[in-house]
């Protein structure tokens, strides 16, 4: 759509009401801002920011003097009833997140319904995403995708949201810290296989870095650093018909598992559940049998797992 006098009279307010403003700022690189952002964030009684600091080194850049006021994961609810209050008064609002398109993996999605149930209008003002960015540089299918975000912390629900992602047909797109990415690179290479990905990190910024080949290339690329920095994009291909699937020893989906943050006990049963073999078997291949004291003073390893425990699992 062309960017003319009709199309900017759609968001003229009416009747005295307020608008909110859902707009995208850089993921790093000021020069990615546009102009219309710009103009909307001037233009407003009142800008709410993830972070009211980080904001302020882009407004300071720009020279904008607009009002701020913090929005983010711990105050969203508290904060929307005031906002909507702001917009009943007649003022404008633009709603922003620290990088990239507010709603997306940010705060804001309540405040979006929240105005546009009380009867406010709502406009886009459309810029970076992460998503979007490492996907359209990322080499992999883009005419189906599946947007994920972040997989949960907790292992057991983080486990069955990667096996689940293992059986889609499109690509699919993970945001991961760096703490925790080798652990999600372990954990999608166990449950979904050694596939074609490409990570990007810090895009947009000075020290943007770009991965692409297999799972397991990404991985040894990235475990040899003393330390990873910085916000991370991972884009996965997705499930094909008759899709080899690794042969991997008991002992390396051990290993896998393990590194990815389950205990031991459960990964033992884990690597018997896909492998479809005796936990007895997995137990004696992965783990070191505890050495004991014979009769007669010598050290002896035992000759099966723990009494008690039918299915071979240690005792921890």
């Amino acid at each position: 759509m062309a960017g003319d006098d009709s199309t900017r009279c759609v968001v003229h307010q009416q009747n005295g009401a307020g608008r909110l403003f859902v707009v995208a700022t850089p993921l790093g690189n000021l020069e990615d801002i546009s102009l219309r952002a710009l103009r909307v964030l001037r233009e407003v009684h009142l800008i709410a920011c993830e972070d009211t600091r980080r904001t302020g080194r882009l407004l300071r850049h720009f020279r904008i003097r607009t009002l701020t006021t913090s929005f983010f994961e711990h105050n969203e609810r508290a904060k929307c009833g005031r906002i909507i209050e702001v917009l009943g008064d007649g003022h404008d609002v633009a709603l922003v997140s620290d990088a990239g398109t507010p709603g997306i993996s940010d705060p804001g999605y309540r405040l979006v319904r929240s105005a546009r149930a009380a009867g406010f209008a709502v406009f886009p003002v459309p810029g970076p995403n992460a998503a979007v960015t490492a996907l359209s540089v990322s080499g992999l299918p883009t005419d189906h995708f599946l947007f994920v975000g972040f997989l949960p912390v907790r292992f057991a629900a983080r486990r069955q949201a990667a096996e689940d992602l293992g059986l889609r047909r499109e690509t699919f797109v993970l945001y991961e810290s760096p703490v925790r990415i080798l652990s999600l690179l372990d954990l999608l290479i166990a449950t979904a296989g050694d596939r074609e990905a490409f990570l990007c990190r810090e895009a947009t910024k000075l020290h943007e870095e770009h991965a692409r080949g297999r799972l397991s290339d990404i991985r040894r690329s990235l475990s040899d650093r003393p330390e990873i920095k910085g916000e991370i994009v991972l884009v996965v291909s997705g499930a094909r018909d008759a899709e080899p699937r690794p042969e991997v020893s008991p002992e390396e989906l051990y290993a896998q598992i393990v590194g990815s943050g389950l205990r031991r006990r459960q990964a033992v049963k884990e690597v018997a559940r896909r492998l479809g073999l005796p936990a007895r078997d997995v137990y004696r291949r992965t783990l070191p049998a505890p050495i004991s004291k014979g009769t007669d003073g010598e050290e002896k390893a035992p000759e099966g797992p723990p009494c008690g425990k039918g299915d071979g699992a240690p005792v921890e």
